[in-house]
């Protein structure tokens, strides 16, 4: 490597974007620099992933759609991130904040630290990645050479592909496309995917994609890979749409459609946008699925189940809850009683353990730490409530559990 001073280089791009940039050397940090102050560092969980990325310029984007730009100097590795496109929703950062083991007193500041960082599309972080590559790298690439990370794609992948039964999800090759372009069976297959959602059947979307015939939609674009991007994005506004009327909160559909538009735009391969695809419409389904209580719930239960569902990592106050729908605390109590067949207590401590049990399989969290992220009082009031509506202690169900 040229004779450059990395911490200057570093902290310069650093100032310039207004996002965290660090320097490893041999897998170690030995440098940090950020214009904001977070109690830990949100690159934490993914670090193997940014570890595994040996070319020149990488980027690694994680589940909750924030990124991260890698250039890789042998010994050095420079990683700047996180960014995004568009703003990101407490709930997500409250459950990084729990991956990174951000201590419960500090969630608020991380929560709002990371809402500080600057937005900034990918196509700019690549050409922040490409400038710093020219100077230490001596080399001149561009975006279409450049690789996107995902560990969730390639594991979903493998999955899809052994549900699938060797079929395609969504779209054909440009060849199918073209032989078929007379044919529409499109409609058909879009009302029957768009109730799933909206129903949040999660069950009958995967016998669906069991059996799932090919799609020969119209043509949308001239070649395979651009026809298959555009249906994807046509497929998330109908897909949102049907969660809305699913009832999740408009605001996080949109958001949540935008941000795997913008995942889609990156993606050069039709498998993958495939496998992201089926992904989104499965995410969207398990979302309203959340929500959905009963056959026919009312607007008042979905409307407690969206609240609840933002405010999981906290002791939830059935006050601050009726307040937040303008209805006295015994009115909306009486009202979800007869309108869920359950109380707002019971309701409320079903969902937190419904997300402890996610988090038991399939994270490495300790039991107490789940306590704290779920506004438990204690390790032992968790164990209790846990244990009263599984039949088991959190340690018993792990085991159970994990392979």
């Amino acid at each position: 490597m040229k004779d450059i001073d990395l911490n200057y280089l570093c902290t310069v791009i650093g100032n310039l974007a207004g996002i965290p940039i660090r320097t490893y050397k041999n897998d170690e940090q030995v440098f940090y620099h950020s214009l904001v102050e977070l109690p830990k560092d949100p690159l934490t969980p993914y670090l193997s992933d940014i570890f595994a990325i040996k070319a020149h310029i990488g980027y690694f984007i994680t589940p909750y759609f924030n990124y991260y730009g890698v250039v890789n100097c042998p010994p050095y590795k420079i990683v700047i991130g996180p960014s995004r496109h568009s703003s990101v929703n407490d709930r997500d950062l409250r459950e990084l904040s729990f991956k990174c083991d951000v201590a419960p007193d500090d969630v608020d500041e991380f929560v709002s630290s990371m809402k500080s960082i600057v937005q900034m599309p990918l196509s700019s972080i690549v050409q922040i990645l490409c400038t710093m590559n020219y100077v230490l790298n001596d080399e001149k690439l561009s975006l279409e050479d450049i690789q996107i990370y995902d560990s969730e794609q390639q594991d979903l992948k493998e999955i899809i592909e052994s549900e699938r039964t060797n079929q395609k999800f969504y779209g054909s090759d440009a060849e199918d496309i073209q032989k078929q372009q007379a044919v529409h069976n499109t409609l058909a297959l879009e009302q029957t995917i768009v109730n799933i959602v909206r129903k949040g059947d999660t069950a009958a979307l995967r016998e669906w994609v069991k059996n799932a015939p090919a799609v020969r939609g119209g043509i949308l674009a001239a070649d395979g890979l651009r026809q298959m991007k555009n249906t994807f994005i046509v497929t998330a506004t109908l897909i949102s749409r049907a969660a809305i009327r699913g009832g999740i909160n408009i605001d996080d559909a949109l958001s949540l459609s935008d941000a795997y538009i913008q995942k889609c735009d990156l993606l050069n391969s039709v498998d993958r946008i495939t496998n992201l695809q089926y992904h989104m419409i499965l995410d969207y389904t398990e979302q309203v699925e959340k929500l959905k209580k009963g056959k026919s719930p009312s607007k008042l239960v979905i409307d407690v189940s969206n609240y609840v569902q933002h405010h999981l990592s906290e002791p939830i106050d059935v006050e601050a809850l009726a307040k937040s729908m303008f209805l006295s605390r015994t009115y909306l109590a009486t009202k979800f009683k007869k309108e869920s067949g359950t109380t707002l207590t019971d309701f409320i401590l079903k969902e937190k353990v419904e997300e402890a049990k996610r988090l038991l399989r399939y994270t490495d969290k300790h039991a107490t730490a789940i306590a704290v992220y779920l506004g438990f009082s204690s390790q032992s009031h968790f164990a209790n409530v846990f244990k009263k509506y599984t039949g088991k202690t959190p340690s018993e169900y792990r085991k159970l559990h994990t392979k």
